[in-house]
Protein backbone atom coordinates (compact mmCIF):
# COMPACT_ATOMS: atom_id res chain seq x y z
CA UNK A 1 0.00 0.00 0.00
CA UNK A 2 1.03 3.15 -0.87
CA UNK A 3 0.51 6.69 0.87
CA UNK A 4 -2.50 8.36 -0.37
CA UNK A 5 -4.23 11.72 0.18
CA UNK A 6 -4.65 13.54 3.38
CA UNK A 7 -7.62 15.05 5.14
CA UNK A 8 -7.34 18.08 7.65
CA UNK A 9 -9.22 20.37 9.47
CA UNK A 10 -8.25 23.31 11.34
CA UNK A 11 -10.75 25.49 13.68
CA UNK A 12 -10.28 28.36 15.97
CA UNK A 13 -11.98 28.58 19.41
CA UNK A 14 -11.42 30.06 22.74
CA UNK A 15 -8.11 31.24 21.62
CA UNK A 16 -6.53 28.00 20.27
CA UNK A 17 -6.67 26.74 16.97
CA UNK A 18 -7.03 22.89 16.39
CA UNK A 19 -5.59 20.99 14.03
CA UNK A 20 -6.50 17.51 13.40
CA UNK A 21 -5.16 15.46 10.43
CA UNK A 22 -5.64 12.21 8.97
CA UNK A 23 -2.31 10.38 6.89
CA UNK A 24 -3.18 7.69 4.44
CA UNK A 25 0.05 5.62 5.10
CA UNK A 26 0.86 1.89 5.73
CA UNK A 27 3.18 2.62 8.82
CA UNK A 28 4.87 -1.06 7.80
CA UNK A 29 6.96 -2.33 11.31
CA UNK A 30 8.80 -4.42 9.67
CA UNK A 31 7.06 -7.39 11.91
CA UNK A 32 4.50 -8.85 9.93
CA UNK A 33 4.82 -11.50 7.71
CA UNK A 34 3.14 -11.37 4.04
CA UNK A 35 0.96 -14.29 2.83
CA UNK A 36 4.33 -16.59 1.53
CA UNK A 37 5.45 -15.48 5.28
CA UNK A 38 8.16 -13.35 4.31
CA UNK A 39 8.77 -10.42 6.36
CA UNK A 40 7.09 -6.93 5.28
CA UNK A 41 9.65 -4.51 4.97
CA UNK A 42 9.76 -1.66 7.62
CA UNK A 43 7.73 1.55 6.03
CA UNK A 44 7.09 4.66 8.33
CA UNK A 45 6.58 7.75 8.48
CA UNK A 46 9.86 9.27 10.58
CA UNK A 47 9.46 12.75 10.30
CA UNK A 48 6.38 15.42 10.86
CA UNK A 49 6.11 18.95 10.06
CA UNK A 50 3.64 21.35 11.07
CA UNK A 51 4.12 25.22 9.63
CA UNK A 52 1.67 28.37 10.79
CA UNK A 53 1.41 30.90 7.56
CA UNK A 54 4.86 29.41 6.28
CA UNK A 55 6.92 29.38 9.99
CA UNK A 56 7.42 25.54 11.58
CA UNK A 57 5.65 25.28 14.57
CA UNK A 58 6.13 21.42 15.41
CA UNK A 59 8.29 19.05 14.17
CA UNK A 60 8.33 15.87 15.10
CA UNK A 61 10.12 12.38 14.37
CA UNK A 62 7.83 9.46 14.78
CA UNK A 63 8.30 5.67 14.41
CA UNK A 64 6.97 2.24 13.18
CA UNK A 65 5.18 1.91 16.37
CA UNK A 66 2.27 4.53 15.14
CA UNK A 67 -0.71 2.48 13.92
CA UNK A 68 -1.50 2.25 10.20
CA UNK A 69 -3.45 5.33 8.57
CA UNK A 70 -2.80 7.71 11.66
CA UNK A 71 -4.70 10.61 12.51
CA UNK A 72 -2.87 13.39 14.76
CA UNK A 73 -4.56 15.98 16.56
CA UNK A 74 -2.44 19.35 17.66
CA UNK A 75 -3.35 22.40 19.74
CA UNK A 76 -1.83 25.31 19.13
CA UNK A 77 -1.92 28.97 20.52
CA UNK A 78 -3.46 31.96 18.91
CA UNK A 79 -4.17 32.10 15.33
CA UNK A 80 -6.75 33.37 12.95
CA UNK A 81 -9.30 33.19 10.41
CA UNK A 82 -7.67 32.34 7.09
CA UNK A 83 -4.32 31.22 8.75
CA UNK A 84 -2.51 28.64 6.08
CA UNK A 85 -1.98 25.40 8.12
CA UNK A 86 0.67 23.33 6.47
CA UNK A 87 1.39 19.47 7.55
CA UNK A 88 3.96 17.42 6.12
CA UNK A 89 6.14 14.75 6.25
CA UNK A 90 8.86 12.19 5.45
CA UNK A 91 9.14 8.71 5.51
CA UNK A 92 11.72 6.29 6.05
CA UNK A 93 11.64 5.30 2.12
CA UNK A 94 12.22 9.20 1.11
CA UNK A 95 8.48 9.55 0.24
CA UNK A 96 6.63 12.51 0.88
CA UNK A 97 3.53 14.25 1.02
CA UNK A 98 1.84 17.64 2.25
CA UNK A 99 -1.24 18.83 2.78
CA UNK A 100 -2.74 22.70 3.36
CA UNK A 101 -5.76 24.53 4.97
CA UNK A 102 -7.03 27.86 6.24
CA UNK A 103 -8.40 28.39 9.80
CA UNK A 104 -12.03 28.48 10.20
Amino acid sequence: MAAGPMKMRATLAGGYTDVRVLMTHPMETGQRKDAEGKLVPLHFIQNLTVKVNGRAVIEAQISQAVSRNPVFSFRLRAGAKGDKIEVSWLDNEGETNKTETAVV
